[in-house]
């Protein structure tokens, strides 16, 4: 909570309203994709939030996406193809220097743009910071 603000979730939705906000949570998504030039990002069973303001509408999604170069199909057994993602011995290398899991070696590295001094500096900022 910031410093005279609300003091309850009531006031907050109170406030929201007087500011003609209003927020609206879509249940059961199965899937969102957010496709760029070259990849895919699929978020898989997604938290997804519509944040409307003076009647522009907004979309958060949270949760985890297995990002894929554009135009690949999702693994569907095991006849599956490999894995797209860094180089499995940049994910060893960032879990090792900064004492992460495999998952967020992956993400720090994604976010890095693959280089992995950038993903292991950035983890270990974030470990000093929080």
């Amino acid at each position: 909570m910031m410093p005279g603000g609300p003091r309850s979730e009531r006031d907050m939705q109170a406030m929201m309203r007087r500011l003609g906000m209003t927020t609206e949570t879509i249940d059961g998504v199965e899937e969102v994709v957010v496709r760029t030039k070259n990849n895919e990002h699929v978020f898989r069973a997604p938290e997804v939030t519509v944040l409307t303001v003076k009647g522009v509408r907004t979309y958060q999604v949270v949760g985890h996406p297995e990002i894929r170069p554009r135009g690949t199909m999702p693994s569907t057994g095991a006849a599956a193809a490999p894995a797209v993602g860094p180089p499995e011995e940049d994910i060893q290398l960032v879990m090792e220097q900064a004492g992460v899991s495999r998952e967020e070696a992956a993400e720090a590295l994604f976010r890095a743009q693959g280089q992995p001094a950038e993903a292991i500096l950035a983890l270990l900022a974030r470990r000093g910071s929080g």
